[in-house]
């Protein structure tokens, strides 16, 4: 990283300065913290009214959606410029591209931290059947690992997975902002789609990285064997979420959650599945505070 962050102009470094970056404990800290919110939060909403936090929802995901949206259209134009190559692409190889790619993925590294708010709306709006094991997993995965990556290969191969991801969430926090209101939730179609997605986005990145461990460059591979595997497990998880939401069996728990869509609350998406508490309770509860 000092390689890189001595080619960053003054007013850069002033303004970002890898915040976060230098120390792995703010970013342990966040995700322990994290884990006791999910774990203590439903105890205390258990005797408290819910919020709606309906204005809020649709402010924050159209917020994500730009975030990503941006994130995708900066990675793919850095993967251009770089001519940056599919089957293996070595760390510090691409030039100037590269610091627009670490600029890039610093921005996806911290939005796995805004993200831990999705569980955080979960807990207070009471839909804790959403806090599944793979919802949890991957939330407090997903910033540890990119941590990681950023000190270590914060640009070449580790495009790629990022790109991806960064698509599929303009889809699906524009897909949670439309259905945070109300009269838009009859239109919403494409859920289901927006999970295929995930999982091709899944088998996509295990094609891509496996090329560098077949065509290695300089790209460590130690890091290409840690993805193809944690990739596997994501698949493995979405499957059987993927199942259990829409195999014939599920048809009339989907229709009973047909209502409640706001910010992940769809079970469609991001590995919302599971129960700990049943929607007809929650339902008969919705004497909502205003926003």
């Amino acid at each position: 990283m000092e390689y890189f962050d001595a080619s960053l102009s003054t007013y850069f470094r002033a303004w970002l300065g890898w915040f976060l970056l230098d120390n792995y404990v703010p970013t342990l800290v966040c995700s322990i913290l994290y884990l006791l919110i999910v774990w203590l939060g439903p105890k205390y909403m258990k005797t408290r009214q819910l919020f709606s936090c309906r204005r809020i929802l649709v402010v924050y995901n159209l917020g994500l959606t730009l975030l990503s949206l941006y994130m995708f259209c900066e990675l793919v134009t850095g993967i251009w410029e770089g001519q940056y190559n599919f089957f293996c692409q070595g760390t510090r190889s691409g030039g100037e591209a590269d610091m627009k790619i670490i600029r890039v993925l610093w921005w996806y590294y911290f939005s796995k931290l805004i993200e831990f708010m999705d569980t955080f709306f979960f807990i207070l709006r009471k839909n804790n059947h959403q806090i599944t094991v793979l919802h949890v997993y991957h939330h407090a995965s997903m910033l540890n690992i990119w941590w990681f990556v950023m000190n270590w290969v914060p640009c070449g191969h580790s495009y790629f997975g990022a790109t991806l991801n960064s698509f599929i969430h303009v889809l699906m926090y524009s897909y949670y902002g439309l259905s945070s209101i109300p009269s838009m939730r009859p239109y919403l179609w494409w859920k289901k789609y927006i999970t295929q997605g995930q999982l091709l986005q899944f088998v996509l990145t295990i094609i891509q990285t496996s090329c560098g461990v077949v065509w290695p460059c300089t790209f460590p591979l130690g890091w290409l064997y840690f993805q193809i595997g944690y990739m596997i497990s994501l698949i493995a998880l979405f499957t059987n979420f993927y199942i259990q939401t829409y195999n014939k069996k599920g048809v009339s728990r989907r229709r009973e959650h047909q209502k409640d869509h706001q910010n992940g609350s769809v079970a469609a998406v991001n590995g919302h599945t599971g129960s700990f508490s049943s929607m007809e309770n929650n339902v008969k509860q919705r004497k909502q505070r205003k926003d």
